[in-house]
């Protein structure tokens, strides 16, 4: 069972990240909160690190991270050695994200999705297992990549 979860959101991720730290706290998960605590512009990159790295260091279990698509925070987040960071829109893609990569940080759209389907979404990826098998092997490969190319390339 998941206990601990590091939030990380930009200004246009802000609204929708409090509304789902209060779900998560309301549902009895630690929340590790790592900003921003504002709807002031900052750069998006500087919290999916700070997610990610707190995932990957296994500080918290998972991760959520929510910006205006959720597609800058992917990208970055992804950066991060031992981070599979999915863009999730429904339940379908959240619930395989975890059964099928092992996904360990859910990434959200704050202007693409209202409070509530986001919670629904995010409860389907909290939920699920992942299922292992020939999954697994796959997830292996993705970390023999990471290994291949430890300080990234361009």
């Amino acid at each position: 069972m998941v206990s601990t979860i590091a939030l990380g959101a930009d200004h246009a991720g802000y609204e929708l990240k409090e509304a789902l730290k209060g779900w998560l706290i309301n549902h009895g998960f630690h929340v590790l909160d790592l900003g921003t605590h504002s709807t002031e512009s900052v750069d998006y990159p500087d919290y999916a690190a700070l997610v990610g790295e707190s995932v990957a260091d296994h500080k918290v279990e998972r991760g959520l991270l929510v910006c205006g698509t959720g597609i800058g925070m992917a990208v970055a987040a992804n950066k991060v050695p031992g981070v599979r960071a999915a863009l999730c829109a429904d339940l379908y893609t959240a619930r395989m994200s975890r059964e099928h990569n092992d996904a360990n940080v859910l990434v959200l759209g704050g202007r693409l999705m209202g409070a509530e389907m986001a919670a629904d979404i995010l409860h389907a990826w909290l939920e699920a297992d992942f299922a292992g098998g020939r999954h697994a092997r796959r997830v292996d490969k993705i970390a023999d990549i990471e290994r291949r190319h430890p300080e990234g390339r361009r």
